[in-house]
């Protein structure tokens, strides 16, 4: 794995370095205290700031002391950090505003060949705004107005570290597989033949099946290994559940136990096979099970089951289609696949096409794919101006796999309309190969605290 980039905190004594590391690796791990110089060495964590990712090294308070003191030495390891550091972030206290030290340490940073950053720390409020117009003259740039200890301006922070950390990644830049184990959950109404489907896969009597809806009360989960075509053996957990009839049906106290029990199956899965009966088509708690489990962020395939009894497949085929078009308008395209617990056809085709979509699911496209589309995406159809100002679209970045998810920065987005924001989903699912899997896009305007990092 390529190592991360590396920020460097530098700033005097007391501005606040630790509160700033903290915040950036979501963990206590540096000690914060009133009183000067808590911090010697260099603590280094792994930071997570709206969808970067790098190391950031707290440094001890750059003090103008002798080589061979405490506090000399302790300067040196500052240095050092800031020599190996691909940027660093030069950290002063807005209510005191500049000081000779931080002149001082302007000074030196200029000399460095790192890239700086200046921020102004402490700035919630107006008790900040002389320091941060003081902070121009230390000749480093704008400065960045920050509140690590209440977590404000992680937008602006972001932007300004983003060219420095965010690197064009391999073009093959799928996420880094963990478990390998397919994570498969078969869901649908009472007597679908999810139990017997399931049967077939494994092809041994494991499950209770009959003509009676509702055997299945608990979800029941079974580790296999299923012989692809290819010859590929590739672990699957497949987790079958009780039927999820309308709530308006459910009286009995076990009955609803067991379907809260399916719903809590879909979280745990990677993939969902929404299983329809073939013999009685699509109806409407089917499209509900299916924006549920799209709700969820599950990636989902459906499948029509008792294939091999079915009157008129072609016409039922293509009306189950249409009618998925039409009702699942949000994830058009979900592969519609047919199948027979009875016979075994077609579940090589299940679960080939269960595989596949897992990988879309967890797919990460780089950074030059996505920026190059929404620049297209944004040239062809720009955003609108409502009440005749207009709202500017800065850039795009992908923040989560599983399912994938973008935030959107500019300014005004707030104002976006529903209407735009599809748009942009929908090139994202055609335009990079995100398909029918859930894409999650939310839209960040400028001013945004840590605490809504994504």
């Amino acid at each position: 794995m390529a190592q991360l980039p590396t920020v460097a905190i530098v700033g005097r004594p007391n501005v606040g370095k630790s509160t700033l590391f903290n915040r950036l690796v979501g963990k206590k791990l540096a000690l914060v205290d009133d009183r000067p110089g808590v911090t010697r060495d260099r603590r280094e964590g792994e930071a997570h700031l709206l969808g970067l990712e790098f190391r950031v090294i707290d440094t001890a308070g750059y003090e103008d002391e002798d080589p061979d003191t405490l506090p000399g030495r302790m300067r040196a390891q500052t240095s050092a950090a800031v020599r190996e550091a691909d940027v660093a972030l030069f950290l002063i206290d807005a209510r005191a505003g500049v000081t000779p030290l931080d002149e001082e340490i302007g000074r030196w940073l200029r000399s460095e060949k790192t890239p700086v950053i200046l921020a102004a720390n402490k700035a919630e409020g107006r008790s900040g705004e002389a320091g941060i117009l003081e902070a121009y003259a230390l000749g480093l740039g704008e400065p960045i107005p920050l509140s690590a200890e209440h977590g404000e301006g992680v937008v602006d922070l972001f932007e300004h570290l983003r060219p420095h950390v965010e690197r064009e990644e391999q073009e093959d830049a799928a996420e880094e597989p963990g478990d390998p184990t397919l994570k498969l959950a078969i869901v649908g109404r009472p007597n679908a033949g999810k139990s017997t489907l399931i049967n077939r896969i494994i092809e041994q009597e494991r499950l209770i099946t009959g003509p009676e809806a509702g055997i299945t009360r608990d979800a029941i989960a079974i580790d296999w290994l299923w012989k692809a075509p290819d010859g590929d053996i590739r672990p699957v957990r497949l987790i079958d559940t009780a039927g999820m009839r309308k709530k308006a049906k459910v009286d009995d106290k076990l009955e609803k136990l067991s379907v809260a029990d399916a719903r809590r199956a879909v979280d745990f899965a990677e993939v969902v096979v929404l299983l329809l009966d073939g013999t009685r088509g699509l109806e409407v708690q089917d499209l509900k099970i299916a924006d549920h489990v799209l709700q969820e962020g599950r990636a989902l395939v459906i499948a029509i089951n008792k294939w091999d009894v079915a009157e008129g497949p072609s016409a039922l085929f293509n009306g189950i289609k249409g009618a998925l078009e039409e009702g699942l308008s949000q994830a058009r395209g979900v592969p519609l696949l047919t199948v027979s617990g009875k016979t075994g056809k077609g579940i090589d085709q299940l679960l080939g096409a269960a595989f596949e979509t897992r990988d879309i699911w967890s797919k990460r496209v780089t950074t030059g794919q996505l920026n190059r589309w929404f620049e297209n995406a944004v040239e062809k159809n720009p955003p609108p101006a409502p009440g005749g100002k207009r709202i500017k679209l800065r850039y795009i970045t992908q923040v989560n796999t599983r399912p994938p998810s973008f935030v959107l920065f500019g300014t005004r987005v707030d104002q976006l309309p529903d209407s735009y924001l599809r748009y942009l989903v929908n090139g994202l699912r055609k335009e990079l190969g995100f398909g029918a899997v859930p894409v999650r896009l939310a839209a960040r305007a400028s001013k945004n605290p840590f605490g809504n990092k994504a």
